[in-house]
């Protein structure tokens, strides 16, 4: 249902952009990543579990653009693949959702040894360490089955989601506690969708590229730029905060053991108030971390690749990789 939302909010807006066009929502796909439910996300490998079925598709023409959320994109697309429209980024923050009976409360209110339910490793890692009395498990499913399991049962006290998604579905009334970035870093690229072309397909590129919105193309250069370079997935917690202001970009990174018991965090900055220059010709399709964006300045994009780039080696001289690969070991052997 959230998959179907999301499309239906890009094609709307390109409807409306091109009045001449016909678009047609071909086919709702069932991926990988839905099918297998029983087992955590972080044991099932990385995060083309939700798009590889997406791009198959994308391949052989059967669709031409593809809607996704931008988090459960790997920062390396398979090659004649790119991201041809990042489109306004809604609240990236975390959202904790109660159980009925804890209506009102927060989560350093509940009863000691209450259960949470995430299916994220970055979110447990940094909520164990904030709230050692609470317990955290796997809960899996799309966001209909997670809050029925919730509601209808009492194995969980409340679950973590992205704030996002529940307001996609108009269920922002479930919103019992919106965790700040003190309390819980967000997931690189949480709460922007990601419209998916051919490389080669400049007809559809154009097309799309007037969904992109600037400030979120550059947030999420950056935070891409850093999980790329510490090669983080969904296998270890990886968290991220970044803020647009006065032409200056902020990317707060970290990284954390399975427990939160061990962690790195970090923030650096960079100017990215650069005019758009005309940039036709071999360089226009320039891709930074996956991503096409022909009408934000090509100099700020390097300027927020860099920026990723350049927290992650920071992280990784002071010892990020040894967190990573422990957490990582850790997460094959549970």
């Amino acid at each position: 249902q959230l998959a179907r939302i999301q499309t239906d909010s890009v094609v709307e807006r390109l409807r409306e952009l091109y009045p001449r066009f016909l678009f047609e929502i071909a086919v709702a796909m069932s991926t990988t990543g839905d099918k297998i439910l029983d087992t955590a996300l972080s044991k099932i490998g990385e995060k083309s579990l939700f798009t590889k079925e997406l791009e198959n598709a994308l391949e052989r023409n059967e669709v031409d653009l593809v809607v996704h959320s931008l988090k459960d994109l790997p920062t390396s697309l398979p090659p004649g693949f790119t991201i041809g429209a990042v489109c306004k980024r809604e609240n990236p923050l975390d959202a904790v959702v109660f159980h009925p009976k804890n209506c009102g409360k927060t989560l350093s209110l509940l009863p000691e040894k209450s259960v949470i339910g995430t299916s994220s490793l970055r979110r447990a890692a940094q909520l164990k360490k904030k709230f050692p009395q609470l317990e955290f498990r796997d809960i899996r499913g799309n966001l209909n089955t997670r809050l029925k399991k919730l509601d209808e049962k009492e194995d969980f006290s409340a679950i973590i989601l992205a704030a996002a998604g529940l307001k996609r579905m108009g269920w922002e009334n479930r919103i019992g506690q919106l965790l700040s970035p003190e309390d819980c870093l967000y997931a690189v690229g949480q709460g922007a969708l990601a419209v998916e072309v051919r490389a080669k397909d400049q007809e559809i590129l154009n097309m799309v590229s007037a969904l992109h919105d600037a400030d979120t193309v550059l947030r999420c250069i950056a935070e891409r730029a850093f999980m790329k370079h510490l090669e983080g997935g969904c296998s270890v917690p990886v968290a991220v905060n970044t803020i647009l202001k006065d032409g200056q970009l902020y990317l707060t990174g970290a990284v954390y053991s399975l427990d939160g018991s061990d962690s790195l965090k970090e923030t650096m900055q960079t100017n990215v108030s650069y005019p758009q220059q005309n940039e036709d010709g071999p360089n226009d399709d320039v891709q930074h971390v996956g991503i096409t964006a022909k009408n934000v300045p090509g100099q700020a994009q390097e300027a927020a690749e860099s920026l990723g780039v350049e927290l992650a080696s920071l992280l990784l001289s002071k010892g990020a990789k040894h967190i990573l690969s422990v957490a990582r070991q850790l997460n094959d052997a549970r």
